[in-house]
Formats: structure tokens, C-alpha cells, sequence
């Protein structure tokens, strides 16, 4: 199976294995530049995810718990939990994320369509995509 590259913005996200063919394990590499805009924090009503960072430092929040996450470390985020990720360091970090069930590609094609459709991201359009793959956004008053 050929992997799937989808950019968005300063975000790179290389698809390995698109589990959600078959409502199994998938896995992509996710490469974050320096100071990358990344979606809000979120949560999924249906799926599970681990983080691994290959290179670079990825901070990372799950729930209440934030880390700055270097090679070799992970966290894992349970289903319904918010969490994000951002890069305010100096140099671009990879990871590889698992995801149970998976998302799919399609998911982040849909993402990069709504907001690279030329001028500002249409937020209308973002929301309604992250709310048919189950994405929901964090509470601001939280």
C-alpha cells in the first residue's frame, strides 16, 4: 500500500497504514514545524490515540497533563479526553500517531480542503468536518 501525504498549512501529515478501510489500526507520521498554527484541542467520540515522537520536541496535553515530549517518548489519549499539540521550539518535530479506530486520510484531506480553500479558514467548515469524523472541539470555558 502506497502512503498518502496531505499538508495543511505548516503541518505534514504522511498516512502509513488507513485503517479506517477497515474500521482497524492506522498510523501516520505527523511532522510539525517551528510555531505551526494546530487544530484546537479536541476530543473523539470514537477513537483512541498514541503519540510517538521520532524527532524534535512535540508538546503535547492530554486532559489536565502537559509534556514536552522528546524521541523515544509517548502518551497515549483515551477516548472522550481533549488534548492537543503544539511546537514552540526552534525545530520541526516528526511523530508517528496510532489511531483505534482510525480517522483515515480522508479526514485530513477533508481538513486541508476547508481551510486552504484560498483566504482565511472557513471556521463554519472546519467544524462541520470535525463533527462527521467525531471530532469535538474543547469547551473554551472548560
Amino acid at each position: 500500500m502506497s502512503t498518502v501525504k496531505i499538508d495543511i498549512g505548516q503541518l505534514s501529515i504522511r498516512y502509513l497504514i488507513d485503517g479506517s478501510k477497515n474500521a482497524g489500526m492506522g498510523i501516520f507520521e505527523l511532522t510539525v514545524g517551528p510555531g505551526s498554527n494546530t487544530p484546537p484541542p479536541h476530543s473523539h467520540r470514537h477513537n483512541e490515540e498514541i503519540v510517538y515522537v521520532l524527532d524534535g520536541t512535540l508538546r503535547y496535553t492530554v486532559g489536565s497533563e502537559t509534556r514536552d515530549l522528546a524521541p523515544g517518548q509517548t502518551m497515549h489519549t483515551p477516548k472522550g479526553v481533549v488534548h492537543g499539540f503544539s511546537n514552540p521550539f526552534p525545530d520541526a518535530a516528526r511523530a508517528l500517531i496510532i489511531m483505534s479506530p482510525d480517522i483515515g486520510a480522508q479526514y485530513f484531506k477533508d481538513v486541508a480542503d476547508a481551510v486552504g480553500a484560498g483566504g482565511p479558514p472557513d471556521k463554519a467548515a472546519l467544524m462541520a468536518v470535525m463533527d462527521r469524523y467525531g471530532l469535538v472541539p474543547a469547551d473554551p470555558a472548560g
